[in-house]
């Protein structure tokens, strides 16, 4: 279900680049896609459903629909707001030249409070009910939060890549089996 509102952002996002769109159908869409992330992954803790794939699945889907706004977002504040929604990509495309940042990190809760501000951020710039420097001076603090929140992932991963015989750094488990 979220992922077919994504579409539908998405869709509008698209649609946007052309002509006006409804604004409050766009943040409507974002706003149940948002909650609704909030809900699944409670109902499939209590009904005893989590899975691999569906925690990825759900990571997917919201780092998909922050780009979406970001986009969306970026024809009222620019180009630069395009980095929240890049960040996750950008992260992924690292992994394959530095495969120690594949690795597992420390559960943090703070992530998932990092996540919805820029949900939050991005539905309230797309809503357009906000003076243009509050918007800016909003999602700078959360392009900010978030740089925080990778960085420090970054830097635990960096600290326990270690070396290995030889002196070549320690592989990711999807690197070639050669380089692990």
């Amino acid at each position: 279900t979220r992922a077919t509102l994504v579409g539908g952002v998405l869709a509008l996002t698209v649609e946007s680049l052309s002509r006006p769109v409804p604004a409050p159908v766009l943040v409507g869409l974002a706003a149940v896609a948002l909650a609704l992330d909030w809900v699944d992954g409670r109902v499939a803790r209590r009904t005893g459903t989590v899975s691999g794939l569906g925690a990825r699945f759900d990571m997917e889907v919201d780092a998909f629909l922050i780009l979406v706004l970001s986009a969306y977002a970026a024809g009222r504040v620019g180009g630069w707001v395009l980095a929240i929604g890049l960040m996750r990509y950008a992260n992924g495309a690292a992994e394959w030249v530095l495969p120690w940042l594949h690795g597992p990190v420390s559960p943090r809760y703070w992530r998932k409070v990092v996540a919805a501000v820029q949900g939050v951020m991005l539905a309230v710039a797309a809503a357009g009910l906000l003076p243009g420097p509050v918007v800016s001076v909003a999602l700078g603090v959360a392009l900010a939060l978030l740089a925080e929140s990778f960085g420090r992932d970054v830097w635990e991963l960096w600290r326990r890549r270690g070396p290995v015989p030889g002196g070549a750094l320690r592989r990711g488990r999807h690197a070639h089996p050669a380089l692990r």
